[in-house]
């Protein structure tokens, strides 16, 4: 071979090698996250099927923590998606002008009540969670206590130091039970309950799964959670009763929107069109029973088919507007008993 063929050879090898990193070339984006741990995988895998080209790179905390961590980086943001964080959350980013409209593929196929007003949307919706009081039947029947069925019960003297539940500045499930609280009874019966409640509390924790799995582990025999990971431990073979309390659940909305100022535009509309799409909401179901796009939802094992009629009437713009009013007072009074961070 002369050294001209020889050369020719080689760059078109070269050539084939470099077309073949191309088509493996992924665009890397950062999400940030509230979704839990145990739910992202099965997402992850689904969007990469349909989406190779793009890399997620998942930034996760609780809710509160997350959100905080966005309004700090507000000047120079990390994230070029926020995914499974609460619509009150998203509220705030919106407020503070941190999010890109965006209407994703499908967005006219989902119930609107679980999509932004404005238009285009500033955030898409994706399952509904709520609130549920893990009771553990063993360690109530060794301590003698009775079952729940509303939260009035909880405020019952018998249950003084045995209830767990989550630090509403920290998680979205605790923030939701605290605005569902002043929704349903008032501000004023609202802090009055809260006040009755604190004396029964053992210890306010910073996730809205950890009372529900502290409660199925019997370290606390009534854990305030919410309904996936409720249902999920009963399904494990947890010996908890699921209560539904009687006055309504508190609830909010997963949701997904585009961080102003991405470097990653294109990735990251990808992925919102993702989480819009029908094959996504058929993941939520299997974790929740009310996902954004209709017909497609299936009653959980433990929950009631009525469960999405017990969501308290929640005005998720009054939740974002009054939030750091809420947490400031909610502190004041009841934060000695939260857990260390």
């Amino acid at each position: 071979m002369n050294v001209r063929r020889l050369i020719v050879s080689f760059a078109t090898k070269l050539a084939l090698v470099t077309a073949g990193a191309t088509c493996f070339a992924q665009t890397p984006i950062t999400v940030y996250t509230a979704l839990e741990a145990d739910q992202i995988q099965a997402y992850e895998t689904s969007f990469n099927k349909a989406y190779p080209d793009v890399k997620v790179k998942w930034v996760r905390d609780s809710t509160g923590i997350i959100t905080a961590k966005l309004l700090a980086e507000k000047a120079a943001p990390q994230a070029d998606v926020v995914m499974g964080l609460a619509a009150s959350s998203l509220l705030l980013l919106e407020k503070e002008n941190m999010l890109l409209p965006y209407a994703p593929k499908g967005v006219d196929q989902l119930s609107k009540k679980y999509v932004s007003s404005t238009k285009p949307p500033m955030w898409v919706g994706m399952d509904v969670w709520g609130a549920t009081i893990c009771f553990n039947t063993v360690e109530a029947a060794k301590q003698g206590l009775t079952k729940p069925v509303s939260w009035q019960d909880l405020l019952k003297p018998e249950y003084k130091g045995k209830i767990v539940m989550p630090n509403p500045a920290s998680s979205g499930t605790g923030y939701f039970d605290v605005s569902a609280w002043l929704t349903m009874f008032g501000e004023k019966k609202g802090w009055e309950y809260m006040d009755k409640l604190h004396q029964n509390i053992g210890l306010y924790v910073h996730s809205g799964s950890k009372p529900g799995k502290m409660a199925a582990s019997g370290e606390f025999p009534i854990g305030i959670t919410f309904e996936y990971r409720a249902n999920k431990l009963k399904a494990e073979g947890a010996p908890i009763d699921l209560v539904f309390p009687k006055e309504g659940l508190g609830w909010d909305l997963e949701a997904t929107g585009i961080m102003k100022g991405t470097k990653h535009l294109d990735a990251a509309k990808k992925l919102c069109d993702w989480c819009a799409s029908k094959d996504a909401n058929e993941l939520y179901k299997d974790n929740f029973a009310v996902v954004a796009y209709p017909g497609v939802a299936k009653p959980l094992a433990f929950l009631p088919a009525t469960f999405e009629s017990m969501l308290v009437k929640q005005d998720l713009k009054w939740s974002a507007s009054n939030r750091d009013r809420i947490l400031a007072e909610w502190t004041r009074r009841y934060d000695g008993k939260s857990e260390k961070k």
